[in-house]
């Protein structure tokens, strides 16, 4: 029995009776700042930053846990009560019985609908809640109907704990901060406005206002106030069973004043009559504004206050994240192309939410790391690749003179922050990510000008690659790096980028890989900082000098120069003697020196670089590593099996192989060495054949991360003292299995691609076991569970793989290239398969039609249309629609037909 059920091509769904399954939540938010958690039974939270919470923070145990929850009563005839969102004592009692409400929950991007029906007391609900794409309220949309064939009196009661405080104050002085509030009744509603922010390393004055406001469908306010949680539940009474309703409490008329208490955001409307199959209409307003912005509340209410305007409103929200994530799968199997539509939207989810505030993501306090910095572009470069430009250069600020980068992101775009309690922090992967983006903007624009961005440093305390501390700089210092004038110093892109990657190739373990440091992408590998090795990321650092070296030579030769101007104490780094590369001591001796000139400020001296000379440096380097990593980490097994090393642990022993207690292999190494081109074709062969053998298991997604070691690793990090099946400790964790389908896409291994991908996909969409809206999670735990749903770079990754890869939709230098590597398998019956996704600036409707049902490495194109107009198809495999056709389109969407033969 399939659980969810789309509805459209949007990917709006359906779940009934979704109250039976635990831990679901949906994510609601704005582009201004409020972000919310919701449950089928509207429990969840709702919050604009760390400090900032409208309602209770909650983690994910806190969903079952929790009674406080946005709730609305109903009192029919003085007798029956009933919870529009079914939390109720009675309601709760009924569940897995046959008095059980039918209920039904419908969905979409940023919006959620739950109906009820109460056969007992003949009534039905209707909940629908939103946020505006554009304001800071969460509006509840409230519709309750008479299903008796007699007339009836209903009195309505709006139920909302108002928290109003900083998550930090759920375990440190609760109670003394509920003392902080002020409590304000007026005609609408109930605000509260904290007299202090409490913080003992500093109070600072009240700033926000939190409140809830309501109106009925006739735009009456209600008529009686509960403006504390103690007035609404009354003694003995609970969120589940409050007296005020079922009591009947009077309550206060407006207005009212007070506060060192609880709040609550509770209010009676007047008493209606309805007919039988006659409804009432009720809006909620939650949200929170600043002090000096409070006429927002006013402008809010006024812009919300009626059904007409919610109804329209909604219809907005639902057109604006439609839009937003532009891009449509047409397959033969339509649940996946609906799977699609979320998968493209969650890159904005994390955009939006960062790597916290959602009930699984209980950690941090907002914001994204680096990684997600230049992730989450990937995705943009494919939707909104406009937006995108400014980013990446402004992200590059973030890039320290020795190659590390800072750790503390703030809000908006380049604001990056000084660490001041010195702790340092360094993950290896992080040079890896800025060039793969940069190299995707380039070729999807052909803006290979962007190398030649003049941009600045970063610069803090931590020094020497996070070894030491620099003693002469403070906070008047500034976060930038000066010269040796007290300048600001301003590099290109190509300059930091050569700084990232060359630093990192000198920093090198006993074994001549990349040292681990701190973690790489993984960030549980994180207790082998001493003689720890990364051969995953050593591989894919040589796919990168390789990618690198390709960029400058697309720089060279568009270029009148030929060379670019670099920072004087780069040329340290570009040592071209293959002895050295092999000398470990060396190699750590010229990444001293080169750390150590840049320790303070730089000579801000620059000199001349042949652009092809230095392409032939990274070359060379890349061909080195590669060699290296082919005859020193290759482990060959039986039965035609093998596969990469990963990993040293901090013993300095390789972390794969046959041990005793049995196969140690991980997905990473095979990613990156697939990835980057170490692995030759003969290795993948053995790799997919292992990773098949070994960590292939289709019920819970796939490919799991690594197997059972069965041991608890501290030489290697916590990842080892989770259970095994949990999270980095051999889940199938979504974001590796995505690259592995993409390394293997890349290499031509595309029915093995396509496995890794649709084990996914079956897995996200197999409700059964996943248990988790649509869309891709973290990752599915030992039982095939989906886990941390919505806010994972895996996302990003899948989508860019579908849609450059399976559908070799893709930009080369600015054109357009179209190279499919469709299966047989994912045409629909008429033998069509189609994409539609931005391009350019210009929308594109692009349909492959395979009526022979060949599979891919079986066809070739036999010809390609943009309208009337035929593209030139090269060697039979691809078809191009130059920068400059494109250009000369007009603005609607293109229609271009490829014919598979």
């Amino acid at each position: 029995m399939k659980h969810i059920k789309f509805t459209d091509e949007h990917g709006s769904f359906t779940l009934r009776q979704p109250e039976n399954t635990s831990y679901l939540y949906f994510p609601l938010a704005s582009e201004a700042g409020l972000k919310s958690s919701v449950t089928p039974n509207l429990g969840g939270d709702a919050k604009m930053d760390q400090e900032t919470f409208l309602l209770e923070p909650v983690s994910s145990e806190n969903l079952h846990n929790n009674r406080s929850s946005r709730n609305f009563w109903c009192v029919a005839d003085k007798t029956d009560i009933f919870s529009a969102t079914g939390v109720s004592d009675g309601q709760e009692g009924a569940k897995f019985t046959p008095r059980q409400e039918e209920s039904l929950l419908t969905a979409g991007f940023m919006w959620q609908k739950t109906e009820r029906v109460s056969k007992s007391m003949q009534l039905a609900s209707a909940v629908t809640i939103f946020i505006p794409k554009d304001s800071n309220v969460e509006i509840m949309h409230i519709s309750i109907q008479n299903q008796s064939d007699r007339t009836r009196t209903l009195t309505s009661y709006a139920a909302i704990p108002i928290y109003g405080r900083s998550a930090d104050n759920i375990r440190d002085h609760r109670n003394v901060t509920s003392m902080l509030h002020r409590i304000f009744v007026k005609e609408q509603g109930i605000f509260v406005c904290p007299a202090m922010s409490f913080d003992e390393k500093g109070h600072r004055p009240g700033s926000r206002i939190y409140y809830a406001m309501g109106v009925n469908g006739s735009g009456q306010a209600p008529e009686r106030f509960y403006p504390t949680v103690e007035d609404f539940i009354g003694e003995g009474g609970s969120f589940t069973h409050p007296r005020a309703v079922h009591e009947e409490y009077p309550g206060y008329p407006a207005p009212w004043e007070g506060g060192g208490t609880e709040a609550m955001g509770a209010f009676r409307f007047e008493t209606v009559t309805l007919a039988p199959g006659e409804q009432a209409e009720y809006i909620l307003l939650l949200g929170t504004e600043a002090e000096d912005n409070k006429e927002n509340i006013s402008r809010i209410f006024q812009a919300y206050n009626t059904p007409a305007k919610v109804t329209k409103a909604l219809e907005e929200t639902k057109a604006y994240w439609q839009k937003k994530a532009d891009v449509g799968f047409h397959t033969k199997d339509k649940d996946f192309d609906c799977l699609m539509k979320w998968v493209s939207f969650q890159p904005f989810l994390r955009r939006l939410f960062g790597c916290s505030f959602l009930p699984h993501h209980d950690y941090g306090r907002g914001g994204r790391g680096w990684r997600d910095l230049w992730q989450d572009c990937l995705s943009l470069l494919l939707l909104e690749p406009e937006s995108v430009r400014q980013m990446i250069v402004k992200n590059y600020g973030g890039v320290r003179i020795d190659g590390t980068n800072a750790t503390i992101i703030g809000s908006g775009d380049g604001n990056f922050l000084a660490d001041r309690n010195g702790i340092t922090r360094v993950w290896m992967d992080h040079a890896l990510w800025p060039l793969m983006t940069t190299k995707l903007y380039i070729q999807q624009t052909g803006d290979i000008q962007i190398l030649n961005q003049q941009v600045p440093y970063f610069k803090d305390a931590q020094v020497l690659r996070g070894t030491a501390l620099d003693e002469l700089w403070n906070t008047e210092y500034g976060n930038q790096q000066l010269t040796a004038e007290n300048q600001v110093y301003v590099g290109s892109v190509l300059e930091h980028l050569l700084i990232q990657q060359l630093a990192a190739f000198y920093e090198v373990g006993s074994h001549n890989i990349y040292r681990l440091r701190d973690a790489d992408w993984n960030d549980a590998l994180d207790m082998a900082s001493e003689k720890g090795e990364s051969v995953a990321f050593t591989c894919a650092y040589a796919g990168n000098l390789l990618e690198l070296a390709s960029l400058i030579h697309l720089l060279d030769h568009s270029s009148m120069e030929h060379t670019a101007e670099l920072l004087e104490e780069i040329e340290v780094l570009l040592c071209s003697d293959p002895e050295i590369y092999g000398d470990v001591s060396k190699k750590q001796e010229i990444l001293a020196d080169y750390a150590s000139q840049c320790r303070h400020n730089i000579s801000g001296k620059r000199a001349s670089f042949s652009l092809s000379v230095l392409a032939v440096n990274l070359t060379q380097k890349a061909t080195w590593l590669m060699d290296h990593l082919r005859s020193q980490e290759w482990l060959e097994g039986p039965e035609e099996e093998g596969w990469f090393n990963s990993y040293y642990d901090n013993q300095g022993q390789q972390a794969e192989g046959f041990f005793p207690s049995g196969v140690r292999m991980m997905l990473t190494g095979q990613v990156f060495a697939i990835m980057s081109g170490v692995a030759e074709e003969a290795h993948i062969r053995k790799i997919v054949k292992s990773a098949d053998r070994y960590l292939y298991r289709k019920e819970i997604g796939g490919y799991r991360l690594n197997t059972d070691f069965h041991e608890l690793k501290l030489d290697m990090g916590r990842m080892f003292g989770f259970a095994y099946g949990e999270k980095e400790n051999g889940s199938v964790f979504s974001h590796m299995a995505v690259m592995y389908a993409n390394a293997l896409y890349r290499r031509g291994f595309v029915k093995e691609g396509w496995k890794a991908l649709k084990a996914l996909a079956d897995a996200a969409l197999n409700f059964e076991t996943s248990r988790i809206f649509p869309g891709v999670p973290e990752y599915f735990r030992a039982d095939g569970r989906g886990m941390y749903h919505y806010l994972t770079g895996a996302a990003s990754w899948y989508m860019m793989t579908m849609i450059t890869e399976a559908f070799g939709v893709r930009g080369e230098a600015g054109d357009l290239i179209l190279y499919p590597k469709l299966l047989a398998e994912q045409f629909d019956a008429n033998g069509k398969a189609s994409i539609t996704v931005p391009f350019a600036g210009k929308r594109f409707f692009i349909t492959y039609e395979n009526k022979n049902g060949k599979d891919f490495g079986a066809y070739t194109i036999g010809s390609a249309f943009c309208g009337q107009e035929e593209l030139s198809v090269c060697e039979d495999s691809f078809a191009l629609l130059p920068r400059s056709m494109i250009a000369a389109l007009p603005e609607e969407t293109h229609c271009i037909t490829v014919e598979i033969i």
